[in-house]
């Protein structure tokens, strides 16, 4: 621009003639904006002075300082060398001198443009993985280049040592050539435990000082400071680097004014309200996977070792739990020792007293433990207090109502300090509602909760098993008709067990608790809750059967027996036994079912227990039967008719008549099974048992095959299909299904039989039902003549 042209006359010139220039100025710069004028409160904005001030400058009501002329050229997009030039025109004009200036000294005034600062730390050489967040921060760029008038900030967000920094600082180093005006860089401390964090104003004036602009034109306050970087920024392509922000107050003023920079702040908190306010894009950094853990171990340790050693290095990536540092401070110990087997490594992991021992250092920056303890340190009261006692949880994750329980309070109460544990980065919503954290921290809350008074920890985890006792135990009674009673003791002060209302919450409540629910019961075990061991794995029965998880049936239950017997309770040993004889008839180790439910007989009688004996010699009749010894099971079923008709037991009556009808057909009394089932079904219905009926249409339809009547047991079988599948009981619908098939094709309806078959066959092998064998026999067999037509269907209990 000629108006800057600093060989012109400035006498020529008057105060008058330079505020109408800056004025016409003022209308440049609001046309290239798109805009008719830059309003007082733009101008106000940028550079920190009162508008009402501003106003009387402009109109030539009072002088202008030069120190606000200066701010002021900047918020107009003027340069340093043209400044320098208005700054010159206007002394000679006003006579104004900088008040700054040092005495004697004349202002010292720019002669070129700004520089441009780099002050981007080094990137790592071993830099992994990380494909979503780099794609993520790529994503941000082209927003930044099609001039888009929103600010671009990125925050990356995640866990202490989850290598937030090393992300940033690799993707920035990346794309560095993109922001041609510099790139500024803080650590603003924000978790340093070690030293304060980095005021707004220090980083400001650092920033300031980058771009090199003179003591005497920095004004005093820190709103004016961070107006002029405002001012410095606009127009111009800069990458902010804002390192270890502990909040949004600690990062708002360093942001530029307008577009064409990109802010990439990193944070162990999630910075809410520079999203919500601001519109920052979160980037989550997660833990590293097994595959990218062991990339990592490659190249710090060479591809060759970690090669020669997989097993040992598959420990290694499990005890650092995909943490970056975790896996940092191991690979430098394996480094320092390159004649060290990694074997050796992995066992001083495994062997530890404490989880967290081997990964400590002299320097805190790189102890595991330490660098932890920094995010801790920063919680309130009640957050710490529920961090640590999450260190009792054995399981995966946690639901809200389990973390009550366990804190003692209600959801509504424990609901803000998780959110502080959440925006912490010391815990994770995995999914809505359920809440989890990595191995490492969680065996960080545990040494903590560990140092307080064992009484505390003692309280809290009797609070937590009774979450899950008095919620299983409820819900199971959604999924099977009632068994022998079990008494359950009075839940602690401040438990308050989940509602759980109907068969579909039931089974979406065990579904959710799954592992929680297995791994509770071998931590009751442990910690000397043995009654909570064994009623809770009493509990989880039903689930285990429909779900056909028999091996975490037969795993719960063998930690039970342990427990009944510590107990001395010969009740809950003999319930015990015979559960662990169920899940031994439905994996088909019959000898073994067969002991244990005789031994649970014997108990039974000799507490003169005959309900449960009754239901034992249900299941005694159930291995008889699989044994292919239908007299023996016949008169068990009609031993535990007797019985429960004593007691008075229908549904028990019930279930019992539709195994003698069962028995009946398997030794050819056709006419009779079909009545003793049908008897079995009408009070079934009235009983409202959905599962009984669907055991009882499933024989009848197996009746009805026998009789030839294909059409009939067809029918059934699809309505016991049908029911099972409603009901969640994923094996009782395989079963009905390959019975379906079998019948289909008897009736010469291949077509209709192998699609029966189908379906049953991808449960059956999703369960790993050796029962699948069989079915994909008779499907690969296709000719119908090849099925034995003694042996179609199988016996539900």
């Amino acid at each position: 621009m000629n108006s800057f042209d600093p060989s012109r006359s400035a006498p020529a010139e008057t105060p008058q003639d330079l505020l109408a220039e800056l004025n016409r100025l003022r209308v440049r710069a609001a046309r290239r904006r798109g805009k008719a004028r830059l309003s007082l409160q733009d101008l106000a904005a940028a550079t920190g002075v009162p508008k009402s001030s501003l106003a009387n400058y402009l109109n030539g009501r009072t002088t202008m300082p030069l120190d606000v002329l200066d701010r002021l050229l900047l918020a107009l997009g003027v340069s340093p060398v043209e400044s320098g030039a208005w700054a010159t025109r206007w002394e000679q004009a006003t006579g104004d001198r900088l008040r700054s200036a040092p005495a004697g000294e004349p202002p010292a005034l720019p002669e070129r443009a700004l520089p441009v600062p780099a002050q981007l730390p080094p990137a790592t050489s071993v830099f992994t993985g990380r494909g979503d967040a780099l794609a993520a921060l790529d994503a941000l760029l082209t927003e930044v280049d099609a001039n888009s008038p929103a600010l671009v900030i990125a925050v990356v967000t995640g866990t202490a040592g989850v290598g937030k920094t090393t992300l940033a600082t690799y993707w920035a180093q990346r794309v560095r050539d993109r922001f041609p005006d510099g790139q500024l860089h803080v650590d603003l401390r924000g978790f340093d435990p070690r030293k304060p964090p980095v005021p707004p104003a220090e980083a400001v004036r650092g920033f300031l000082d980058a771009f090199e602009v003179p003591r005497h034109r920095v004004p005093t306050g820190p709103d004016a400071q961070a107006a002029l970087l405002r001012s410095l920024l606009t127009g111009r392509r800069v990458l902010l680097v804002l390192d270890n922000a502990r909040d949004a107050d600690q990062v708002r003023p360093l942001l530029p004014g307008a577009s064409g920079c990109l802010v990439l702040v990193t944070s162990r908190g999630q910075l809410p309200g520079l999203v919500a306010v601001e519109g920052a894009r979160p980037v989550p950094v997660e833990l590293l996977g097994p595959a990218e853990s062991r990339a990592l171990l490659a190249a710090r340790l060479g591809s060759g070792r970690v090669a020669a050693e997989p097993g040992a290095v598959d420990e290694i990536v499990g005890r650092c739990a995909g943490l970056p540092l975790a896996l940092a401070v191991v690979a430098a110990r394996a480094a320092a020792h390159p004649r060290f087997p990694l074997a050796t490594i992995a066992a001083e992991l495994r062997d530890a007293p404490r989880r967290l021992d081997p990964l400590a250092g002299t320097d805190p920056g790189i102890d595991v433990r330490a660098v932890l303890s920094w995010s801790y340190a920063l919680l309130g009261t009640p957050a710490a207090r529920l961090f640590r006692l999450l260190g009792l949880a054995p399981g995966p994750d946690l639901g809200a109502a389990v973390v009550a329980s366990l804190a003692g309070t209600s959801v509504a109460e424990v609901r803000p300090p998780l959110a502080e544990l959440v925006g912490a980065h010391l815990v994770t919503e995995h999914r809505p509602g359920r809440f989890t954290c990595h191995d490492l921290l969680r065996a960080y809350a545990r040494e903590l909760a560990d140092a307080g008074p064992a009484t505390d920890r003692a309280a809290a985890t009797r609070r937590m098993l009774d979450h899950y006792l008095h919620t299983a135990h409820a819900a199971e009674g959604f999924l099977a008709p009632p068994r022998g009673p079990i008494a359950l003791a009075d839940p602690a002060p401040g438990v308050a067990p989940e509602r759980v209302d109907g068969r579909a919450a039931a089974l979406a409540w065990f579904a959710a608790e799954h592992r929680c629910l297995v791994a509770a019961v071998e931590h009751a075990a442990g910690t000397g809750h043995d009654t909570h061991a064994w009623q809770l794995a009493a509990a989880c029965v039903s689930f285990f059967d429909l779900r056909g998880h028999w091996a975490d049936w037969t795993a719960t239950q063998q930690i039970a027996l342990r427990a009944a017997r510590r107990l001395g309770d010969r009740s809950a040993e003999a319930h015990v036994h015979r559960f662990l004889g169920g899940a031994a008839t439905r994996l088909g180790r019959i000898l073994d079912a067969r002991a244990h439910q005789s031994r649970a007989l014997v108990l039974f009688e000799a507490l003169d227990d005959r309900i449960n004996q009754a239901f034992t010699h249900r299941s005694l009749g159930w291995i008889a039967e699989r044994s292919g010894d239908h007299r023996t099971a016949l008169g068990h079923d009609l031993r535990a008719l007797e019985l429960f008709r004593h007691a008075g037991h229908r549904g028990g009556e019930a279930a019992a008549l539709n195994s003698v009808g069962w028995c009946h057909a398997q030794l050819g009394d056709h006419r009779r099974a079909i009545a003793d089932c049908e008897q079995a079904l009408a009070l079934l219905d009235e009983l409202g048992d959905l599962d009984g009926v669907a055991m009882t249409l499933d024989s009848l339809g197996y009746v009805h095959r026998l009789l030839g009547e294909h059409a009939r047991a067809a029918e059934l079988y699809r309505r016991a299909r049908g029911l099972f599948a409603a009901l969640g009981d994923r094996h009782g619908e395989a079963e009905a299904g390959a019975n379906l098939g079998d019948t289909l094709c008897e009736a010469g309806d291949p077509e209709g039989a192998a699609a029966a078959w189908r379906q049953a066959l991808a449960i059956l092998d999703d369960l790993g039902d050796p029962k699948a064998d069989g079915v994909r026999a008779s499907l690969d067999a296709v000719i119908c003549a090849e099925l034995d037509p003694d042996g179609p269907g199988t016996p539900r209990r």
